[in-house]
């Protein structure tokens, strides 16, 4: 069995990289006799089936006890049903699968990657079933995760990214859902109790707050069979309410944290976007003009070619269900924060002014679309994108139109859409690091 198995995922591996993925992805979508959503797409070359189940069950759900979302998530795998999560491990790894679990600030999510072959693929499913609809949470396992989390927390104390990470949602979104670390704070971490997942579990886990996605080389009669079985142990509750939307500041702020540490983290940014924005194509392609592109953006060449200012300076837009964070991100030495700052915040006051250049624009769509394909140019990143697509219910051909949508930017709709949606005297900006006159002596 070991030698037949360890040569099926030779071939899926030597498969993965010859035979990349087209980029029109054809998804399928119906719901379950429980009311769940799947997602299906069928891909041949692999025998081998990414699945994921994702559930409106994100860290945005935490109400006032930050970090039980994360903390349900981490012990789902920890036993289920008579298993232990030892048993578990040891049925995945029997048949070459592999199970994951994780959440973001929307959605929590299981995924499993196993091989076709039928005893092989249901031996996965089954363990995957007692998971997601028998999860034990035991005291103990509980205890250990819950101590192993605060562990973490106290860690993040002593790392100044995150100490300025925390500081930033919080300034971004004050008390909405978004205004929170996904892990939690150490004070509430500590509250909790293992009814409390238990609770969450019972209210968000249900068939109706359930997304399958399916990708890889099964029929849609075996992959309709696969999520009925998945779901079939949830019970049906209801879908959650949507989010509440963001507050947006009344005016700029600024927060500085001393750090003990030769460099500031320095993060500047609002809300920005959401997954059904009608502008998101044209933030992004501006974005990456600004400061997503790496090397050839505009904020690395004036902080960091010109000036010398930090080893790199970037942009990003972060959407979610509600509008997530626009964000300009560096690191610099402490005496040169003030000037960096000053630089990173001129080059977007001139950016939302004046736009890119037809060559900026030109070079962007090049670099956009000609690596598009090879992001989802496997299964598993494809599920990844499909998960994306069907959570947020947008277009089920959003794949095949994405460069399409990418070619119609204008540096007219860059340059209105910025000017709209950045506003540079409702910036938020978060600096963690030493003093400068500690950093001279």
């Amino acid at each position: 069995m070991r030698i037949y198995l360890l040569s099926l995922l030779l071939l899926a591996w030597l498969t993965a990289f010859c035979n990349p993925i087209q980029a029109a992805a054809k998804i399928e979508h119906w719901q379950t006799p429980q009311g769940s959503r799947v997602y299906f797409v069928h891909t041949e070359g692999l025998p081998m089936v990414d699945i994921q189940v994702a559930f409106d069950a994100g860290s945005a759900r935490d109400g006032s006890q930050f970090g039980l979302s994360a903390l349900t998530s981490a012990l789902l795998d920890t036993g289920a049903g008579q298993w232990n999560a030892d048993q578990i491990a040891q049925r995945f790894e029997s048949v070459g699968a592999q199970f994951g679990s994780n959440i973001s600030n929307d959605m929590a999510s299981v995924s499993l990657r196993t091989l076709t072959d039928k005893p092989l693929f249901d031996k996965a499913l089954e363990t995957m079933q007692l998971i997601l609809g028998s999860p034990s949470f035991n005291e103990a396992d509980f205890q250990r995760e819950k101590n192993r989390t605060l562990s973490g927390l106290k860690q993040q104390e002593e790392m100044p990214a995150q100490i300025a990470s925390i500081a930033y949602s919080k300034a971004l979104y004050g008390d909405h859902p978004y205004g929170h670390p996904g892990s939690g704070l150490l004070v509430t971490v500590s509250s909790l109790e293992v009814a409390d997942l238990r609770n969450f579990y019972q209210k968000y886990y249900v068939a109706a707050n359930a997304m399958v996605v399916i990708v890889g080389d099964l029929s849609k009669q075996q992959a309709e069979k696969a999520a009925e079985s998945l779901v079939s142990g949830l019970a049906v509750g209801q879908k959650t309410e949507p989010l509440p939307e963001v507050v947006m500041p009344v005016q700029a702020g600024r927060q500085y944290i001393e750090f003990p540490s030769s460099q500031t983290h320095v993060l500047v940014g609002m809300p920005g976007t959401y997954r059904k924005d009608v502008d998101y194509f044209n933030l992004y392609v501006g974005n990456h003009i600004l400061g997503g592109g790496g090397l050839v953006s505009k904020l690395f060449e004036a902080v960091r070619e010109k000036r010398g200012l930090a080893y790199s300076a970037s942009s990003s837009f972060a959407p979610m269900f509600r509008k997530g964070p626009f964000t300009i991100s560096l690191q610099t030495r402490n005496d040169q924060t003030g000037q960096a700052l000053d630089v990173a915040n001129k080059t977007l006051v001139d950016f939302i002014a004046q736009g890119p250049t037809e060559a900026e624009l030109n070079a962007a769509k090049k670099n956009i679309t000609g690596g598009f394909a090879l992001r989802f140019d496997t299964n598993k990143e494809l599920a990844s994108y499909v998960s994306m697509i069907g959570f947020y219910e947008m277009p089920l051909d959003y794949l095949d139109t994405f460069q399409q949508n990418i070619e119609k930017v204008t540096t007219a709709s860059i340059k209105d859409a910025f000017k709209r949606r950045v506003v540079p005297h409702l910036m938020q900006t978060i600096t963690v690091g030493g003093s400068a006159k500690k950093s001279e002596k």
